[in-house]
Formats: C-alpha cells, sequence, structure tokens
C-alpha cells in the first residue's frame, strides 16, 4: 500500500468521517458560489430520496445554512410512489429527528410507469419526468424559490457521455438549470463532488437507505454501461474523470462545430 493509502487506513471512522465531510462541505460550498445557487432568502425545496446522494446533500446544506453570509431555509420534500414494499416510515423518522421541515408527496407513479413500459425495458425516462413534473408542481405549492437535486460528479460526466453516445448532443446535467418554461430554478448542489466520497461518507454515517425498486432492479442500463467505461479509464489513468470535469467547464465553442454557437460564415469579424 502506498502512504496515502496506509494513512487512510489507520484513520478511526470518526476520522474519516471529519475528513470527508470536510472535503464535501467544501466541494458543495464551491459550487454554490461559482454557479450562484443560493440567494439571500431563498425557500429550497430539498429533494430527499432515500439515497445516499439525497441523505449526503441535506446534511451538507443543513451545515452550511449555520455558516453561511445569507440566509436561506430548508424544506426536505419526499416523493411516496408507492412502490411495492416502500418503508414509508423511515424518512419521516428520521427527518423528525433532525427536526427539519419536511413533506410527504404521494403520487403512485409506480403503476403508470409499469403499465407504460414494456417488461425489460427502461423505466428511468418515464420515471423521471413523472417525478420532475410533480416536484415542480409541489415546489409551487410550498412557496419553493429552488429546487435541490442530488446529483454528483459522476452523475454529470455520465449524462454527457450518455448524450454524446446515444443522443448526438454536447449535453450534460449543469450544476444550475431554469426549467423550460422558466418558472423552476434547479440546483446540484453535489455537482462538483465524487460519488465514491459520498458513498464512503454515506457508508460512515449510517443513513437509513431506501433502495429504488423500478431502477435497482433493471441490468445492463446504458448509464451502467457508461458507469464501467469511466471507471476503466480511472483505474488505467488516476485524475481523468477530474479532467473530464473541467473540459465540461471549458468549452471552447469556436472549437467545434455548432452553428449556432459560432458564426463560422463571419468568424473573422468574431473577437
Amino acid at each position: 500500500m502506498n502512504s496515502v493509502t496506509v494513512a487512510f487506513a489507520q484513520q478511526t471512522p470518526a476520522e474519516a468521517e471529519k475528513r470527508l465531510f470536510k472535503r464535501l462541505k467544501h466541494n458543495v460550498g464551491e459550487a454554490i458560489l461559482r454557479y450562484n445557487m443560493i440567494d439571500d432568502g431563498d425557500r429550497i425545496m430539498v429533494c430527499l430520496s432515500g439515497g445516499k446522494d439525497s441523505y449526503t446533500m441535506l446534511d451538507l446544506l443543513l451545515a452550511l445554512q449555520k455558516k453561511a453570509p445569507v440566509k436561506f431555509d430548508l424544506v426536505a420534500v419526499n416523493l411516496d410512489q408507492k412502490q411495492p414494499g416502500f418503508p414509508e416510515q423511515v424518512l419521516p423518522a428520521y427527518l423528525d429527528e433532525l427536526g427539519v421541515e419536511y413533506h410527504i408527496v404521494e403520487q403512485d407513479t409506480y403503476s403508470i410507469v409499469k403499465e407504460k413500459i414494456p417488461q425489460g425495458k427502461t423505466t428511468c425516462g418515464l420515471c423521471s419526468r413523472l417525478r420532475r413534473g410533480i416536484l415542480y408542481g409541489f415546489s409551487d405549492s410550498i412557496g419553493a424559490t429552488k429546487i435541490a437535486l442530488g446529483h454528483h460528479q459522476d452523475d454529470v460526466i455520465e449524462t454527457f457521455f450518455l448524450n454524446m453516445f446515444f443522443n448526438g448532443q454536447l449535453k450534460s446535467m449543469p450544476p444550475k438549470l431554469l426549467s423550460d418554461d422558466k418558472k423552476h430554478t434547479v440546483i446540484r448542489p453535489l455537482a462538483l463532488c465524487k460519488e465514491k466520497d459520498i458513498t464512503d461518507y454515506a457508508e460512515l454515517k449510517e443513513y437509513p437507505i431506501i433502495p429504488c425498486n423500478l431502477c435497482g432492479s433493471q441490468k445492463n442500463l446504458q448509464r451502467q454501461v457508461i458507469k464501467t467505461m469511466i471507471a476503466d479509464w480511472e483505474s488505467k489513468h488516476q485524475g481523468r474523470s477530474d479532467s473530464i470535469m473541467r473540459s465540461l467547464q471549458n468549452v471552447v465553442p469556436s472549437h467545434l462545430a455548432d452553428t449556432d454557437l459560432f458564426d463560422f460564415i463571419d468568424f473573422e469579424n468574431h473577437d
């Protein structure tokens, strides 16, 4: 083992948790500042799925809320999609203990997805659209000014390659997004955080994880293929993922081929 691995192995769980918390908090703070995610007086709806990412996002936003130079409120919202065996008591018990304002929205999207999507086909697209529509509407009812989602850096990179390979687009998950109807602002505070750090932190925190019976039951998803490809790259070339993420923050339109982004006809007059 190298010296870094040995040093990590010698840490107590408390020391490891503190180290990860510091790193994740720094990355979230950087994302919020760089992409102007939070304004004074915001009421942020934190979408809590019961997975490691959203638990970690809520944890970090609560920590930042205490020392932030601006005042903002956090409201945790879970969409109960009526999946069979969903443990309805887990999130309310966790949030009651945490003392956070929360709402559980009950909508049977599970039955809709199972009815509309043929057996063996990917359910993520329809499930995501239904979930997004419900959450957008509910955010209006509670006066939320921002909607926080728990997508991390790995999600951003994977989505980039999914769109490139399967949709023919240079497109990903932006850290901050205005909805198509211009009525909702979505933020992704974990956009600069690595999934490995989140996974390790969640294990140390022992969050009451709730698995998804729709996504988790599907094999050979395109996203999983991309995830495996990137992991292979990273194992052979450490830092490859960070380099890809930096490239998404350093776009040069004149060196691509989109005529809507760069005027190739009158290019001599570009500054």
